[in-house]
């Protein structure tokens, strides 16, 4: 290992060093001593106990590779840094559509309102911080559907105001659009926030009544909330 990246706690070092030699794919014990000079017996030792951690797994062969609580870590990190980004970006778009904006992460069989821009004046959908709103319903809701995995799809389905047929739209064209289906009267477009591993981490909203935003939302704002939600996935891959 490069001294001048060691931190001085040897072993945070050596299991450090496994991980990032990790990163490239997988690697064999004889690979992992190779790739970080690190003793074998020592190797084994760690790799093992970050094994315990689920930091590391292994593959078929028995070859380590980085575990599934790397990956979580990494989501929680881009979910941190997508709410530091989020009010000035949700700002903007209320401005550049003059209609209240929000960001959503699904929680279980629930969205939750996450950050919000309220419209300064006039008749508007109040999304308070906090709220709990259902995946049943709403653009929003098939946004944070739309790119799960098929059986995580069809269960989200049941009893749901969209279909199948709707959530592959979404995919196609990037964005959803609903009119009166969370609440009488109230129209909303959204847009996919990835993080990690292309991952949908979150929604961006904008919602208001029907009567302003008309039968067809998505094309009058599809386009600023679209960029909106990109802005804020590069600010994640940046970070």
């Amino acid at each position: 290992m490069d001294k001048k990246k060691n931190s001085g706690v040897g072993v945070l070092d050596k299991g450090a060093a496994i991980l990032t030699a990790l990163e490239s794919g997988p690697h064999s014990l004889a690979e992992l001593v190779t790739a970080t000079k690190i003793a074998r017996p020592t190797a084994h030792r760690l790799a093992v106990a970050l094994e315990f951690h689920r930091l590391v797994a292994r593959d078929l062969s028995g070859r380590f590779v980085l575990g599934p609580r790397a990956g979580e870590l990494s989501t929680a990190a881009g979910e941190d840094q997508l709410l530091a980004a989020a009010n000035p970006a949700l700002a903007l778009l209320r401005d550049a559509t003059s209609e209240s904006a929000q960001l959503y992460r699904r929680q279980g069989d629930l969205r939750i309102c996450v950050a919000v821009a309220e419209r300064l004046s006039g008749l508007r959908d109040s999304v308070p911080v906090g709220a709990a709103l259902t995946m049943q319903a709403g653009s929003a809701a098939q946004v944070l559907l739309a790119w799960e995995d098929s059986q995580k799809i069809h269960r989200g389905l049941t009893n749901a105001k969209f279909t199948a047929a709707h959530l592959a739209a979404v995919r196609r064209r990037g964005w959803a659009q609903s009119i009166g289906e969370r609440e009488v009267g109230v129209a909303s477009v959204s847009a996919p926030v990835r993080g990690p591993n292309n991952k949908v981490i979150a929604a961006v909203s904008i919602s208001g009544p029907i009567e302003r935003l008309g039968r067809q939302p998505g094309r009058i704002h599809a386009a600023a909330v679209v960029a909106t939600a990109a802005r804020l996935s590069e600010h994640i891959s940046r970070s």
